[in-house]
């Protein structure tokens, strides 16, 4: 009875001074701070109704507490956040790496149902909203990383799958949409060197900016 009575004591005291270990509260936590951005990278997004692709500036920005980076772009009519976990990114550099090698050696084939995600799949996670002001809704998609032929060149290619919208906060709104975004080489490395883990935990202490890449468009001559 007396083990009882102490063990709730210790549980009052414990709810009455309101603190959460923030250790517990976010177990791949890297450091106790709010997200912050990492700069901006370049990308491209599909044009609608065309086989040609329009350039976009991508937010990029770390959440150490979940130790996640989010990618923040608008793709009309929506506001995305596209964030990746520690394993999703040390894939994605991988597969980037993978995609170099073969456009260095000529290796890559036009059919896009081949290299959609010839580089494999990684377990994603989404939030969007349609308006400034409107709710945030979340989905869990998984995300393929490959490449495609877009008006005429190469790129490397991460396409978000649909995916059920997990907010239930409007029974309208069913699944997120799917989409993808595109990068060059040079972009890809851009982005890569903002994903790399020894320069996020040097980021989080001195806010370290990674070397400016010339990211222009990809000339692929096939043989």
């Amino acid at each position: 009875m007396k083990k009882l009575m102490l063990s709730g004591a210790v549980l009052f005291l414990c709810l009455s001074c309101g603190h959460t270990d923030p250790a517990l509260k976010y177990p791949n936590m890297v450091a106790d701070l709010d997200p912050f951005s990492l700069g901006t990278v370049n990308a491209s997004l599909d044009k609608m109704f065309s086989s040609d692709v329009k350039g976009t500036v991508v937010e990029v920005i770390f959440y150490p507490r979940t130790n996640e980076v989010a990618l923040n772009f608008n793709q009309s009519p929506a506001e995305y956040w596209q964030f990746w976990n520690e394993p999703g990114r040390q894939r994605f550099i991988e597969a980037l790496d993978g995609y170099k090698d073969d456009f260095d050696n000529q290796r890559l084939v036009t059919k896009y149902s081949k290299s959609r995600a010839v580089y494999g799949k990684v377990k994603g996670r989404s939030e969007w909203k349609t308006l400034k002001f409107s709710s945030t809704y979340r989905s869990s998609p998984s995300i393929e990383l490959g490449y495609r032929f877009r008006d005429g060149a190469p790129y490397f290619s991460v396409c978000q799958n649909r995916a059920k919208e997990e907010s239930k906060s409007n029974k309208s709104i069913l699944e997120s949409n799917l989409f993808s975004i595109y990068f060059t080489r040079a972009q890809g490395a851009e982005l890569a060197k903002l994903f790399d883990k020894v320069f996020l935990l040097e980021s989080i202490a001195g806010k370290a900016r990674p070397p400016s890449i010339d990211s222009s468009r990809d000339v692929y001559i096939r043989q």
